[in-house]
């Protein structure tokens, strides 16, 4: 993810995620059917006017056909990520394939909007609290991959299929995304005052995005979840770990935080935060306590002191 320190929320994935201002937690709602609503319908709209141009569409067709003509959450996120025509246009000439390869994930999106609605069922179970403002798959520049704020989450479709370390699987890896993305939005209603830090420390990012891992592995049932983020090389992991403590109260987030690329993942700060936030799980009794306390979070080196974490911790299996 990227850090644009202004007033936020924050993204998940480490391709060009922004920070985005706060939309006031009186705009929440949660829906009669207890779930968000799931807009898919943008990825079909585009596909329409790109199939129609061979491909190649105009800048203008994708303004006006497209953009202008979209959802509330494909408008917002032009909106706060400067998605144009020209921008979208341009992107396609400069990498065809991204978008070429991406029609291949429309298949799964009726599949995932139906398993991202049983997750965020169970996170309304885990979490009373929560809320759940729209969900939106739609077609961008190519990033971010995902964006969350308080008005709901944004998913770039081209962006997110591009990804090659994400796993093969299409349906978890957009229902990962999304859950992930969706704590974000609670993070954001629950620790303003966290989200809104203008200079986050690596440990304030790391658990920040660890909670998001962390609770997206819990509401998606993902009882072998393996960490992309993880180093590859078990022996490195302990030193990484021990090379965080050093690093965790700096600003500096260049080693930790947005360092991946389409195909190398970075971001290990997501991964040694997954790591403190499971820690703390597993030495919490009241399970549903510690989900409200990960949610929560306002203090993370209190948060840190309680995990039970240390550099090379042996950690069990999630319990679901």
């Amino acid at each position: 993810m990227t850090f644009r320190h202004k007033p936020v929320a924050l993204t998940a994935l480490a391709l060009g995620a922004c920070l985005v201002p706060m939309v006031p937690a009186t705009t929440f709602a949660r829906p009669r059917s207890g779930g968000p609503v799931i807009h898919i319908e943008d990825v079909a709209r585009f596909y329409r006017i790109y199939d129609a141009a061979g491909g190649k569409p105009t800048a203008s067709e994708l303004q006006r056909d497209y953009i202008d003509k979209g959802s509330p959450g494909l408008r917002h996120l032009a909106q706060i990520r400067h998605v144009t025509g020209v921008l979208i246009a341009g992107e396609i000439a400069s990498h065809p394939q991204i978008y070429a390869n991406a029609k291949r994930c429309m298949a799964v999106l009726p599949r995932v909007r139906r398993q991202v609605a049983a997750a965020l069922h169970r996170l309304g179970h885990l979490y009373p609290q929560a809320v759940f403002p729209p969900v939106t798959i739609a077609v961008s520049h190519g990033k971010p991959v995902g964006v969350a704020d308080a008005s709901g989450v944004m998913i770039g479709l081209e962006g997110l299929c591009a990804v090659r370390y994400l796993g093969a699987n299409l349906d978890e890896r957009f229902v990962h995304t999304i859950a992930h993305e969706y704590i974000h939005v609670q993070q954001a209603v629950a620790s303003p005052a966290l989200y809104n830090d203008p200079k986050p420390t690596v440990l304030d990012a790391s658990l920040i995005e660890g909670a998001a891992e962390f609770m997206a592995t819990l509401i998606a049932g993902e009882a072998d979840f393996c960490s992309p983020y993880a180093p590859v090389d078990r022996a490195r992991r302990k030193p990484i770990e021990i090379r965080f403590v050093a690093a965790e109260n700096k600003t500096g987030l260049r080693d930790w935080i947005d360092n991946g690329t389409l195909t190398t993942p970075g971001d290990l700060g997501y991964w040694v935060g997954y790591r403190i936030v499971k820690s703390y799980y597993e030495h919490t009794a009241d399970r549903r306590a510690a989900v409200r306390d990960i949610i929560e979070m306002k203090h993370p080196r209190s948060f840190l002191a309680r995990s039970g974490w240390y550099p090379g911790i042996r950690l069990s299996p999630p319990v679901f």
